[in-house]
């Protein structure tokens, strides 16, 4: 094979968006409302037309939303999916430690974390949070939170960013939104836990937890919040939806 003696034009390690085209396989024959319907009625039927409507009207008056898993639950598919109702006139930022979403809107920014490489410095997810403000968005989509960038997306939440999406790794939404108050801990900012509780109550809409059991994926729950009780040191949620427990 005869070689090339063209030079790219630029250096790949340079690189923190990633391209916006991106060859992805999708699954036929499966839109988002058909994903929610049967994730959320726990069968592949279909979900009345008020229910459709609610979890339309939730994306597009821009509901803040952290999405709870267990391990390989389906949580990179659920945030892709969700993010398909958000307008097409909108400005997605979507920030990533690895990509793995696959949005296909116009007005879309895409962010990759990197590592230390080729002697250039490592670009952390908070460093690309702290950033993201530059780029004017109307949605910010955080791939996952693991660590001290929750203070960063914290503070993002409280500069009236609506429809939020982000994943954290729990067991439960409860403990979704006890993990994600750990993380906002780790940042090693000096602020104290009950007022970073109440901020999150402020700043965080709704919270909905995905599991995987043999042969299957679907929403378990999914919790409200409405405030937090800094006397009780409890946040104050309702339960919009449970799952019964399959046999």
């Amino acid at each position: 094979m005869q070689k090339t003696e063209r030079k790219p034009l630029f250096d790949l390690g340079q690189l923190v968006a990633t391209p916006g085209a991106l060859a992805a396989l999708e699954k036929t024959e499966q839109n988002a409302m058909e994903f929610l319907s049967r994730h959320v009625s726990g069968d592949w039927g279909e979900l009345p037309k008020e229910d459709k409507d609610e979890n339309r009207l939730s994306l597009e008056k821009g509901f803040r939303l952290l999405s709870s898993y267990r391990t390989t639950a389906g949580e990179t598919t659920l945030v892709g999916l969700l993010a398909k109702f958000i307008p097409d006139d909108e400005r997605i930022l979507l920030i990533e430690d690895t990509a793995e979403l696959q949005l296909h809107q116009a007005n879309l920014v895409r962010f990759e974390a990197r590592r230390e490489q080729h002697g250039l410095p490592a670009i952390a997810i908070r460093d690309l949070l702290k950033a993201s403000l530059r780029h004017r968005p109307d949605r910010i989509i955080l791939g996952e939170i693991r660590g001290g960038e929750a203070f960063d997306l914290l503070q993002l939440l409280n500069t009236g960013h609506a429809g939020t999406l982000s994943t954290i790794h729990a067991n439960s939404a409860k403990q979704g939104l006890a993990r994600f108050t750990s993380c906002v801990l780790q940042s090693g900012v000096e602020l104290p836990y009950r007022a970073i509780k109440a901020n999150i109550a402020d700043s965080l809409n709704v919270v909905v937890h995905i599991e995987r059991r043999p042969g299957r994926r679907f929403i378990a729950e999914a919790l409200e919040i409405n405030h937090y009780d800094p006397d009780a040191d409890l946040f104050d949620y309702c339960v919009t939806y449970a799952k019964a427990d399959q046999p």
